[in-house]
């Protein structure tokens, strides 16, 4: 993880987690790579559970598959995952099941590199520009609340998304 996405998180946090409030996090894709988001969810009333499908470090629940997580339907209330979607071969899929974990009224955040160079782990599928976000969304029955392309430097782009289930 760069610091670029750290921060992003960490601004979607600070909108759109209240922290008195009881919350169930689900970070899809949390293996610790080179930083994790699990420091950004130190609160007594939140619960952050990382999902992933290998074991290593920040990975509390090895995923059933990369579309089929193995978890209660309509179990978080807030979602998150950034720098995944791009290793997805099947990102319609994949976000279908986000979806069907995610409490009604739930909140989803999906950071994902617009503009980076390839980094195959172990694949590297896709670039997603904020139309393509809101069509995930769409398919995924989500309602929108925002897509924004954040543009970093030469290297650097990300499509940030928040949707409501």
């Amino acid at each position: 993880m760069n610091k670029e996405s750290y921060d992003l998180m960490a601004s979607f946090v600070s909108q759109n987690v209240s922290p008195n409030v009881k919350t169930r996090i689900l970070d899809v894709g949390s293996y610790n790579v080179n930083g994790d988001h699990r420091p950004l969810f130190n609160n007594p009333n939140w619960e952050y559970v990382g999902i992933d499908l290998e074991p290593g470090p920040n990975v509390d629940v090895i995923a059933r598959s990369e579309y089929s997580f193995g978890l209660e339907a309509e179990s978080f209330d807030v979602v998150i995952s950034s720098n995944v979607a791009e290793h997805v071969r099947d990102i319609f899929a994949w976000i279908k099941e986000i979806a069907r974990v995610t409490k009604k009224g739930g909140t989803i955040c999906i950071i994902t590199p617009s503009r980076i160079d390839e980094h195959r782990f172990p694949l590297d599928c896709w670039r997603i520009m904020p139309d393509g976000l809101v069509y995930m969304f769409q398919i995924a029955k989500l309602h929108i609340v925002k897509t924004v392309q954040i543009d970093y430097n030469t290297s650097f782009r990300f499509t940030v998304g928040v949707a409501r289930k």
